[in-house]
């Protein structure tokens, strides 16, 4: 009998740190993480993405996040694609972590992009999950480049960011609300990862995505 993982190998991806994993957001994943966003990701008052899907009430912010990731599963091609893990632990979703590039197999650069539950924060997870996704797109994908972009007002997305090694790479001034503000950007080559300490990361499933992603 053929298996989802035959067909669509991203179904077999893991990427596992000590009791944390990124996987794939199969349907009861998905809805899991739904719930979690509806739950609440961050204070009313502030908006750390760059639109408000993440405001409104529990079920109007539930359904925007099934709507986005069921969308972003079939997002593959070699020339535009699009990586949604879930984060793990003890069988419990606490967030989620993403990637997408376009043209890899040319440059070779993918940025990075991530939320987590509310109650999940302030542990030190926002590091740990970015590390596993670095440690997927260099060690696994051959990446060369990754880049990530926080808001002027994000304080905790750029710690994370500084402490991982990234460099400032300029600032854009987008609008946020209605409001015009600033978007600082930051970019991580493969030398400066392969001298920063990190935790032991491994990585299963990854040869049938690369062949899926035109690696």
């Amino acid at each position: 009998m053929t298996s989802l993982p035959d067909v669509w190998p991203m179904a077999a991806l893991r990427v596992t740190c000590g009791d944390l994993t990124l996987q794939f957001l199969d349907d009861d994943l998905v809805l899991a993480l739904a719930v979690l966003g509806g739950q609440g990701i961050h204070d009313p008052s502030y908006l750390p993405f760059n639109s408000a899907w993440s405001k409104g009430s529990p079920i109007e912010v539930t359904r925007r996040v099934l709507a986005y990731q069921w969308a972003a599963r079939g997002k593959v091609a070699p020339e535009d694609w699009q990586i949604e893990l879930a984060l793990v632990r003890d069988g419990e979703v606490l967030g989620v972590q993403g990637a997408f590039a376009r043209a890899f197999p040319v440059t070779r650069t993918a940025e990075t992009g991530s939320w987590l539950g509310q109650r999940h924060q302030g542990q030190g997870l926002g590091t740990t999950m970015r590390l596993m996704m670095l440690h997927l797109l260099f060690e696994g994908f051959d990446a060369q480049v990754a880049t990530t972009a926080a808001y002027a007002d994000n304080p905790a997305s750029q710690a994370v960011t500084a402490r991982i090694g990234y460099l400032p790479n300029g600032v854009d001034v987008v609008a946020r609300e209605g409001v015009a503000v600033e978007s600082r950007r930051f970019l991580l080559s493969r030398a400066d990862w392969s001298v920063q300490p990190r935790p032991e990361v491994t990585l299963e499933g990854v040869e049938p995505v690369r062949e899926l992603l035109g690696l």
